[in-house]
């Protein structure tokens, strides 16, 4: 009995050390586990079923037109007869495809008897490619097709642009949205966009910690205030670097001097000074009540850079200079389930490594006045 006792006592020991780090250290292990989730999901999750060409784009009234499309994800060739399409201009008016070949899972040619005229006034109209798969669930080519109307007195037109839309497929499958322009760089919103939510974040952090300085005076508040916004400037600098990654392959180039761009370099370099600041000083609490100072500023200029300029001018940047930012379609639910998640621990990484600079940053103060 009492070598049971004693073989059982090194694991409740262990057990109950185990117990006091979780409960000291849990939100670290929280943030480590919400950014492998965040990578292993946002990597692994496949893209739904999209089309990634048709050809041709510019089709005329009144002609039979045969469409070759490229799908992506898609399994054309599994879907048999039960695939269907359509040219659809507006809630109201949509053209059914006359016939539908599938050449593999990825190619169908599709065949269009265009009506004589155009419904309305309009000389030219933007229509969509709606395609309907029981295996790949339906799947849109958003505005990518000009109908330009050759026939100006035709009257036919409204009954033959009335084929009815119905019955959709929905594929039953965890996937995140395809879009054209985006493609699989869509994953990067998980990665590019938390970024910016950590930096600015602990930016916050640290400007209420320059607050609290010049309050209290107290220096710990300053190295608190030091620390999160190095690591601030670190997720701020990574944001950019993912930020031009995901331009090279949306807008052609890594860097096309775009406004949120150029503004949010400015931004990084207005904070970047900071240290340039506390460097040039000796002096602890001059140091600490001047960097404390800048620091407000600093983040005062984060509005009007980041939020303010881009929305007043031309941007190719989301939710900048008119162009909106992403909408239900584009952040669904599904990808909320990761994106979310990889804010909070996208900051919780952050908290934990400027708590790091904090510790190291103390302990260099304590070994220069014990020297």
């Amino acid at each position: 009995m009492t070598a049971a006792r004693q073989n059982q006592h090194p694991r409740c020991a262990w057990t109950f050390k185990t117990s006091i780090v979780v409960k000291k250290h849990w939100w670290k292990i929280l943030g480590a586990c919400l950014v492998l989730y965040s990578l292993l999901m946002g990597m692994l999750t496949p893209l739904k079923t999209g089309i990634s060409d048709i050809h041709p784009q510019f089709l005329n009234t009144g002609d039979t037109v045969v469409m070759e499309v490229t799908g992506y994800n898609s399994f054309y060739s599994k879907a048999g007869n039960g695939l269907r399409a359509w040219l659809k201009l507006d809630a109201n008016h949509a053209l059914a495809a006359h016939s539908i070949q599938v050449l593999d899972d990825r190619h169908l040619k599709l065949e269009f008897v265009l009506p004589p005229t155009l419904p309305g006034p309009q000389n030219v109209a933007d229509a969509s490619l709606l395609i309907d798969s029981p295996v790949d669930g339906a799947h849109v080519y958003p505005a990518g097709i000009r109908i330009r109307r050759q026939n100006l007195t035709g009257v036919d037109a409204p009954t033959a642009w009335t084929d009815a839309i119905d019955e959709l497929h929905e594929k039953d499958a965890i996937t995140f949205p395809f879009r054209n322009i985006l493609g699989e760089t869509i994953r990067n919103t998980y990665y590019h966009v938390p970024m910016w939510f950590a930096m600015f974040l602990l930016f916050i952090g640290a400007l209420v910690h320059s607050i609290r300085f010049l309050r209290s005076k107290n220096l710990q508040n300053d190295r608190w205030a030091a620390a999160l916004t190095t690591t601030g400037l670190v997720f701020g600098a990574l944001g950019l670097t993912t930020g031009a990654m995901w331009a090279t392959y949306t807008w052609g180039e890594p860097w096309s001097g775009d406004v949120k761009q150029n503004m949010t370099a400015i931004g990084l370099l207005i904070y970047g000074a900071y240290f340039v600041l506390r460097f040039a000083m000796e002096d602890p609490e001059r140091k600490a009540r001047i960097s404390a100072v800048y620091n407000i500023f600093a983040f005062a200029t984060l509005i009007p850079l980041l939020y303010v300029i881009p929305k007043l001018t031309d941007s190719l940047h989301p939710g900048a200079g008119g162009n909106i930012a992403f909408g239900s379609q584009d952040l669904d639910n599904t990808m909320r389930l990761v994106f979310y998640p990889a804010i909070i621990g996208w900051t919780l990484i952050g908290l934990w490594a400027s708590q790091l600079l904090y510790r190291m940053n103390t302990l260099e103060e304590k070994l220069r006045w014990t020297h």
